[in-house]
Parts: structure tokens; sequence; C-alpha cells
């Protein structure tokens, strides 16, 4: 990757971190002085914005030719949503207040996440490694808001988000674009020659993809859902969540991806096998499930080229059905 590619990347994936972390951290500021019948109302409101919008977010993406608008709504947005969290906290819990926090949130994180997705993939030539760095610090920034959430926090996050974002518009990441452009128009070319690469093969395998998405979600969730969660073992499992992420894109880069595919889900079935034996089998198990994410996500851009945007909201959907089969 050019110099350039490693600034934009190293940008995006802080404000992952960042944007991730302000979003747990105005959630619970708000968790700890209200009553548990609004908790869940807020966390379902949220993470469905969040997470079920973004096929949504993707095909706007997709359709623009300046993201960057799309980047300062979700920086605006999600300034609204922390003046929101500070007037339901100082003036009066309503329902619509707590409510409108829970959007103005998900739909922040929603454009970001999309954004942020698509800009990697595009500037990196869709390169797992990067790919795989940008979707891995959101995990730590969740657990970093999760154990530390407090007001100067938020606002010293808040003011962080707002910095970067004035930072990326300095960033030239046209030749970029044009490289990936370029790179999975080929791909898709070479896959459409040797295999007759039709539609309904190409709806097929993305509906796989978005299973595997699901079940890694799943998976994932059982190793951690029974634990008894100190500080130290939310940040720990935050950090082991994005180290399998990242590491994950470097091994398929290094090794091919299929080989790297059967070392890392052998490994964590057998960990979810024996997952009542100790806590290191569910760290472990943690790690090799989470290191399979950028492959999907590289995947799934090689069968919708030019629409990077869709093919990480749709894997971002994905993980929502997931979750809840674990929870429920």
């Amino acid at each position: 990757m050019s110099k350039s590619c490693v600034k934009m990347l190293v940008l995006c994936s802080v404000l992952h971190l960042l944007v991730d972390g302000l979003c747990v951290c105005c959630l619970y500021l708000m968790a700890s002085t209200l009553p548990v019948s609004h908790l869940v109302g807020i966390f379902l409101t949220y993470n469905v914005l969040a997470f079920l919008t973004q096929p949504l977010t993707g095909l706007w993406a997709d359709s623009m030719e300046r993201r960057h608008w799309m980047l300062l709504a979700s920086v605006l947005l999600l300034t609204l949503g922390v003046l929101a969290t500070s007037m339901v906290i100082n003036f009066g819990q309503s329902a619509v207040g707590v409510m409108t926090v829970a959007v103005l949130l998900g739909m922040g994180n929603s454009l970001f996440h999309v954004w942020g997705g698509k800009q990697v993939a595009v500037t990196t030539g869709n390169d797992m490694r990067a790919l795989g760095t940008f979707v891995s610090t959101g995990a730590f920034g969740l657990a970093l808001g999760i154990v530390f959430f407090s007001w100067s926090l938020l606002y010293a996050a808040l003011l962080a988000i707002c910095v970067l974002s004035m930072a990326y518009a300095h960033l030239d990441v046209k030749a970029g674009e044009t490289e990936l452009t370029n790179s999975l128009a080929e791909r898709r070319k070479q896959m459409l020659h040797s295999s007759r690469f039709t539609l309904h093969f190409q709806v097929f395998f993305l509906l796989l993809l978005m299973l595997a998405v699901m079940l890694r979600s799943l998976v994932g969730e059982s190793f951690t859902g029974g634990l008894s969660k100190t500080s130290g073992l939310v940040l720990l499992l935050g950090f082991l969540s994005m180290l399998g992420k990242m590491a994950g894109g470097w091994m398929a880069r290094r090794m091919g991806i299929v080989p790297m595919l059967v070392l890392v889900v052998l490994l964590a079935a057998v960990c979810f096998v024996f997952r009542g034996q100790g806590l290191v089998i569910l760290l472990v198990g943690l790690f090799a499930v989470n290191c399979t994410m950028p492959v999907t996500l590289y995947l799934a851009n090689v069968l919708l080229p030019k629409r990077e945007g869709l093919a990480f909201g749709l894997l971002a959907a994905a993980l929502i059905p997931g979750y809840l089969l674990a929870v429920l």
C-alpha cells in the first residue's frame, strides 16, 4: 500500500474506535440513570438502526461521488446524539428523548461504518489486511466505552472525531479509487469468463457469506455470553476480537484464503466443542472465529464490484440475527 493509503487506513481505523466508543459511552451514561424497563428499547432501537440499515446506507454510499458528505453527516448525527444524551440526563428522562438519542446514534453509526468500509476497500484495492484492520478497532472501542464511560471520555472522543474527520478531507484518495474499480472489475470479468458466474450463483454465494457472518456472530457470542464480565475481562475480550480480525487479513494474505479458513474454522470448532473446559479455550475460540471477518468482507466485495458499500452493509446486517439467536 502507498503512504497515502496507509494514512487513510490509520485515520479510518482510529475513527472507528472512537465512533463505537462514543456510541456505547452515550448509551451506558443513559443506562446508569434510567429504569430497566427503558433499557431494552434503547439498545434494540440502536442496534437495529446501526446494523440493519447499513444495506440502505451502503446503496447511498455506492451512488455518491464525494463520500466525505456521508462522513460529515455521520459526525453531525453523532454530535446531536451527544447533545441529546446530555439533555436527557440533565433535563428529564422522557421516552421521546431517550429514543431520540438511540435514533441519532444508530443512524450516525450506520453512516460511518458504511463510509469507512467503502473508503478502505476502494482506496486499498480490497486489501484483506486493510479490511481486517479497519473492522477490528471497533471491538476495542466498544470495550473502552463500556469500561471507562464518563462525560470526560465522551467529550474527548467527540472532539477527536471532529478533528480527524476534518483531517480526512485533506487526504488525496482518488488514485486508490481508480485502482480498485479496475481491480475488482477485472477480477469479476475473470470469474465470469472462467466459471460462467451467473447472477443466480452470485446471489447464492452472497447469501452463503451472509449465513457465515450470522453463524460467526452466533458462535462468537456463545464464547462470551455466559462469562461474568469484569472490567479487565471486557477489555481482554475486546482486544482479542480486535486482534483476531486484524490477524485474519494478514494470515489470509500470507497463507491463502482456503488454508487460512480451514485452520481457523477447525480451531474455532474444537474450541466450541470444549468451550466448557476453561477460559483459555473460550478466548482462543473468540480469536479464531474473528479471523474470518476480513475474508468474508473481501469475498463480498469481489462478488459486488463497485458496490462495496452494499457489500459491507449486507454483512453488517447479518450480524444481528446471529447475535439475537445467541442472546435468546
